[in-house]
Order: structure tokens, then sequence, then C-alpha cells
């Protein structure tokens, strides 16, 4: 990961769960064990590509494993760490702020 400019712990937090999916495959992730075509299916706007990325990074980051069973085909499982689970609160603050901004939204597009 590359170096914070700022200092702030915030910096580094937001490089890492940034972007657009991050965040979503944790959420996901938090209902337990999910195979790649399940994670494709729940979040079909993400590439193949954009869903490799982020697990892999996720997954550098000790937040996500993978377990690949030796099958055919090959079986490939993700799953939160115990350190993944721990974002459950940021989460689930996260999923609450963006029920409160639908909702004013919709309370303003109402009164226009």
């Amino acid at each position: 990961m590359k170096e914070s400019v700022s200092g702030c712990p915030m910096e580094d937090a937001m490089r890492l769960l940034g972007g657009r999916w991050r965040i979503v495959l944790i959420y996901y992730l938090l209902d337990g064990t999910r195979r790649f075509s399940e994670l494709r299916r729940l979040m079909p706007g993400i590439s193949q590509r954009m869903l490799t990325l982020d697990l892999r990074a996720l997954e550098e980051a000790g937040f996500v494993s993978r377990t690949i069973h030796p099958e055919v085909p090959v079986r490939v499982e993700y799953a939160l760490t115990e350190e993944g689970h721990r974002l459950r609160a940021v989460v689930d603050a996260l999923g609450e702020f963006g029920e409160r901004w639908a909702e004013r939204r919709q309370r303003q597009a109402a009164a226009a």
C-alpha cells in the first residue's frame, strides 16, 4: 500500500476501503462464505476484473481469506477473517448513512 501523504489514519483507511465495491464486498461477506460467482451475481455492476482486484486487495490487507478446494471444477471461496468481521460497525454506519441520505433525497424530490 502507498505511503500516507497526510499522516492521517483516515487516509489509509479510505485508500484501503474506498472505491465503489470494497465495502459492498465486505457487506456481502458478513453473511458468510461466498463463491466468486455468487459475489458476481450479488453485484451485477462489477466487472470480473474489478471483483478480482478488490478481493485480492482485501485479502492482502488481511480482511478476506481465500480458500481453494481441489475439485473439478476448482471451487474458490471467500470469507471474512476475524479482522474483516471487525469492519461490521463501519459497514453498519455507512448503511445507516446511506438510508438517511436516500430518504433526504426523496423528501427533496417530493418537495420540488
